[in-house]
């Protein structure tokens, strides 16, 4: 499985279920999600907006997948919403590898890079700038336990010490038919 086949198997509508450990203040979370999850074609001017912030030609673009997401954190204390865009580029030196542009709502466009693994699973790493003197990293994986049941692990570390840590189950609620590709 490729990138792009592996986010068009991820298109539809999933429910989450989250569970959080924050190392620092020995503390653990859960949150529930409404996720959707939409292909867009490579020549979507979403996608060819965030390759040109990028400085990246966007016929290098393989894909659009946009997440959108509303949920509850900690028995309905806490609502959270938002959307990212996210477009692979592929190495051309290795086809289950490459870099991966990202833009989240206001904040500045991140890139990160993907690799898929033999057994499939999808790893995500970006790196962003939270100060000058401050860097924040993330490394999600992501993997599916059947068509309609995805996992996912992730780290978040922060210069300055904060880490955490993630584990997400999802179930497909509603399916989408991702847009030909060819």
């Amino acid at each position: 499985m490729d990138i792009t086949e592996f986010l068009q198997q991820s298109a539809g509508k999933w429910v989450s279920q989250r569970t959080t450990h924050q190392f620092a203040f020995k503390q653990t979370g859960s949150s529930k999600s409404n996720i959707v999850v939409e292909m867009l074609l490579k020549d979507d001017p979403a996608v060819i907006k965030l390759c040109q912030q990028h400085k990246i030609d966007p016929t290098q673009a393989l894909c659009g997948t946009r997440v959108t997401w509303d949920g509850i954190v900690e028995r309905g204390e806490e609502k959270r919403s938002g959307s990212t865009l996210m477009v692979p580029i592929a190495n051309p030196d290795d086809s289950r590898a490459g870099k991966l542009l990202c833009e989240a709502g206001q904040n500045a466009p991140i890139s990160g890079r993907y690799m898929m693994g033999e057994d499939d699973a999808l790893t995500l790493i970006t790196e962003s700038e939270v100060t000058t003197s401050e860097t924040l990293s993330s490394e999600e994986r992501l993997w599916f336990a059947s068509p309609n049941l995805r996992l996912r692990t992730s780290t978040l570390k922060r210069s300055g010490g904060f880490s955490m840590a993630t584990f997400s189950s999802e179930i497909r609620m509603g399916g989408v038919q991702p847009p030909d590709q060819s």
